[in-house]
């Protein structure tokens, strides 16, 4: 991991990415650090007194939140270009889907943007939909933490134009998540779509519903 120039040796402070034996130590030394807690349920029993801020997203004790530096990088956001800034704000917007309701259906103006055989032209439909994600982003609602010891419910949605689900615990919203029609998917009926809905909310939130045999689906 070093290397020799005339100046002197150099080696990386941090994992390079793109070693083929990256993961490998990245575990090795995960496992030394947390070898303590190794198949305890330590998390579970924990509670946050305090705040802080983890990926990307600001947990308390009252919840999960958008992390408030990103807010402001997302207010100051002018109105995509180019196709290359259309794709940079989503990038960003999609870190946070789990916050917005029935994110896919408002940026599916946005994302139409950055197929290749369509020439970009920013319309005013596009520039609402911008507009719309920044808002529901920057007054993003807290999401409650999951508690393993009460039920789960799954509400899902099926339209022509995606998919809409919220994972929900004791009337708190848990988690949004939505997703476009893939083309096949467009043609199939409402009782086929619905069943779309099920198998996506299964992998996304499998997670959570895998070993909850309570959890209950409203469509």
């Amino acid at each position: 991991m070093t290397f020799r120039t005339r100046f002197g040796h150099f080696e990386f402070t941090v994992m390079p990415s793109g070693l083929t034996n990256a993961p490998a130590a990245f575990m090795c030394l995960m496992n030394q650090v947390f070898s303590a807690y190794l198949d305890k349920q330590s998390c579970q029993s924990a509670s946050f007194g305090g705040e802080s801020v983890f990926f990307g997203h600001f947990v308390s004790k009252e919840g999960v939140l958008v992390d408030p530096t990103k807010i402001e990088a997302v207010q100051s956001w002018l109105s995509p270009k180019n196709v290359t800034k259309v794709r940079s704000f989503l990038g960003l917007a999609g870190y946070y889907r789990c916050f917005v309701k029935d994110f896919s259906r408002i940026a599916r103006p946005m994302t139409s943007q950055m197929k290749k055989e369509k020439k970009f032209e920013w319309s005013d439909q596009c520039e609402h939909a911008f507009m719309t994600m920044k808002e529901m982003l920057t007054t993003a609602l807290i999401l409650t933490l999951p508690n393993p010891k009460l039920d789960y419910i799954v509400y899902s949605d099926a339209l022509k134009k995606g998919l809409g689900c919220v994972l929900m615990q004791d009337r708190k919203v848990i988690a949004y998540a939505s997703q476009q029609l893939k083309t096949h998917e467009v043609n199939y009926p409402t009782h086929d779509l619905e069943l779309v809905a099920i198998v996506f909310v299964l992998k996304i939130w499998r997670h959570y519903l895998y070993c909850n045999t309570s959890s209950h689906n409203y469509l």
